[in-house]
């Protein structure tokens, strides 16, 4: 398309002049020459690129438009949001020299040659995969650089072949350097493209397909010495019905609800004896009943050797834990181990950890423990009713601090401290206006929502795992029922309401945590229409502008009473502006939570350690 055709949104233009979304609001409303929209909607227009830079310029905003900000715009254009991974996977193939132009043609590719000119072709290539993948991040679930990276410090070193099933945009396999040959799998075509152009960035040989890899591998004789994967979390159509008699089920059939121990099998299937696999996911895996016979089969036979907890908000899709889980392939030589590394970890800890697995992968027997985080941990101790692998279990209180670990445990609570402030929502001054309501119960007359609450039954340590209004106020581990009588599962994208005296508590189920529970008593679910109603919007004003009614239970707690709940009545383009503003809320609120906790722990910890002559205060000062 010609450049003047080209229109930018209002983050497009925060990203070219170097500034936060607000401040191009407070420009519209400030600057009367602002260019006018050109399309999209009243919540998210479009402007002119070329009315856009000649503002920008005019005003001093910025010096002269940035080259790669006008060639990621141009290709925008080029194509709908639909087709823009084919249009970047083709442009990045042309500058490896890959195919010939189908979808994109000059001056499109001029431009894009130009800035591949000035700053090489490998820069060229980055900046467009990292850029979609920032664009898409909504739509993509991917797993973040550094977390990519501790996952292959985990595999190797040595690596000569590496698969992963479910690649992506091939950040995951690309952060295994060194590797002789490099096998992907990815179910969306343009992704698996562009997986290839990461991995050819990456100067490793290979290649990945297209296609579903449980259903369909496109390596069904491969074996190689590493796997790496980071699958989807909770993906109810895997091909449970079509695969029960696969012969990749050696631990146990994968519970319907359970697809990543699909994965974690699948992955096992294409190790050589003695590779190991390296998979991220999410923490309820760790400990769900209905995984306990695989969960038990992996652990006596030695394959599920460590597990590794990651904070809240280190992947992508999910602002819940998740775990790394670390597996070896038996060899058939050797002892079956005895023990399996249980550790906590983040950012500032990464390389410790990954040196704690290796000194592991050495000695099983040596003495890692730390106290609150890491234990080598007797099989033997995990072979209960439960069979639940979570770390945090096992690791117990850091109440002591010794003054090898004093520094680390103090860098750990800096970086909680620095994630915290970067989760600080962000908002603008308004007009002050109220507005205009509906209330729920006109919302599930229309069909824009349903309602569901659970009937009154016994929690206890059998059954299957409930989320209560504990759960929902405080977080923590799900708990389990007795009677099977009344189940409302609960599916992602659910609102799930909790009382507690004259609070009132609301949480959206994500993907890998509250998904599959069922859910527990005194609690109310919500289950929008997506299209109709923004989840994170509807808990988040239910929050604030609701309040429980009278007539509480047994317990103290009070009923939350959908018929006189509110919410404000806007076009779901406007719900959604909301609902992302209320989810950097609730994704503050959870840090916050954890800070604390951990605070606490840490303020015992370090005056114990003061107290027992483990630390001693710094020198005085001049």
């Amino acid at each position: 398309m010609a450049g003047d055709e080209a229109t930018v949104t209002a983050a497009d233009i925060a990203r070219m002049a170097g500034v936060g979304r607000a401040a191009v609001s407070n420009w519209r409303r400030r600057h009367e020459d602002f260019p006018e929209p050109v399309g999209g909607t009243a919540t998210s227009p479009t402007f002119s690129l070329e009315d856009i830079e000649a503002w920008l310029l005019a005003q001093g905003k910025v010096e002269e438009l940035p080259l790669r900000e006008r060639v990621w715009q141009q290709i925008r254009t080029a194509a709908d949001d639909l087709r823009l991974g084919e249009v970047v996977a083709e442009v990045t193939e042309l500058l490896r020299g890959e195919g010939r132009p189908r979808l994109v043609q000059s001056p499109v590719l001029d431009l894009v040659r130009r800035y591949a000119a000035e700053q090489g072709t490998d820069e060229a290539v980055r900046f467009l995969l990292d850029r979609y993948a920032e664009v898409h991040s909504r739509r993509l679930v991917e797993t973040p650089a550094e977390v990519a990276e501790f996952m292959a410090r985990l595999a190797g070193p040595g690596v000569r072949t590496v698969l992963d099933p479910a690649c992506g945009l091939g950040l995951l396999l690309a952060s295994v350097t060194g590797a002789e040959r490099a096998y992907g799998q990815e179910h969306d075509p343009a992704l698996a493209r562009l997986a290839r152009s990461r991995l050819a960035l990456a100067g490793t040989e290979g290649t990945v397909e297209a296609g579903d890899s449980l259903r369909a591998g496109a390596w069904p004789d491969v074996r190689v010495d590493t796997v790496v994967c980071h699958p989807p979390f909770n993906e109810r159509n895997w091909g449970y019905d079509e695969l029960t008699s696969d012969p990749r089920w050696e631990y146990g059939l994968p519970p319907k609800t359970e697809s990543e121990l699909a994965w974690v099998q699948h992955a096992l299937w294409h190790l050589e004896p003695g590779g190991v696999a390296v998979l991220l996911m999410p923490a309820i895996a760790a400990g769900r009943r209905s995984g306990r016979r695989i969960r038990s089969n992996l652990l006596r036979r030695g394959v599920l050797q460590a597990v590794i907890g990651l904070p809240p908000g280190m992947a992508t899709g999910t602002g819940l834990p998740v775990h790394v889980w670390v597996l070896r392939k038996p060899s058939g030589e050797g002892r079956t181990p005895a023990r399996v590394l249980m550790a906590e970890a983040e950012p500032g800890t990464f390389d410790a950890v990954a040196g704690l697995w290796h000194e592991f992968l050495r000695d099983p027997e040596a003495d890692l423990d730390r106290p609150g985080e890491s234990r080598t941990v007797p099989i033997i101790e995990l072979i209960d009713e439960e069979i639940d692998v979570t770390p945090a279990r096992h690791l117990g209180t850091a109440d002591q601090v010794t003054a090898e670990g004093y520094l680390a445990f103090r860098e750990r609570l800096a970086g909680h401290l620095e994630r915290l402030a970067a989760l600080v929502p962000e908002a603008v001054p308004g007009t002050g206006r109220q507005l205009p309501t509906v209330t729920l119960s006109e919302l599930e007359r229309t069909g824009a929502l349903a309602l569901h609450q659970a009937g009154r039954f016994e929690i206890d340590g059998s059954g299957d795992p409930v989320l209560t209004d504990r759960q929902v106020f405080e977080g923590g581990p799900p708990q389990t029922r007795t009677d099977p009588a009344e189940r409302v599962r609960i599916e992602p994208g659910d609102v799930v309401v909790a009382t507690r005296g004259s609070f009132l508590a609301a949480r959206v189920a994500g993907e890998a945590e509250e998904a599959g529970l069922l859910l527990g008593p005194r609690l109310t679910l919500l289950r929008p229409d997506p299209d109709r109603i923004d989840p994170f919007f509807l808990a988040g004003f239910l929050r604030i502008l609701s309040s429980p009614s009278p007539g509480g239970t047994q317990s103290g707690a009070t009923r939350f009473d959908p018929r006189r709940a509110q919410v404000p009545r806007l076009a779901p383009e406007e719900q959604r502006r909301y609902g992302a503003a209320f989810r950097g809320i609730f994704a503050f609120e959870a840090e916050l939570r954890r800070l604390a906790a951990e605070g606490g722990e840490a303020m015992t910890a370090i005056a114990r350690g003061l107290a027992t002559g483990a630390l001693v205060p710094p020198p005085a000062g001049p």
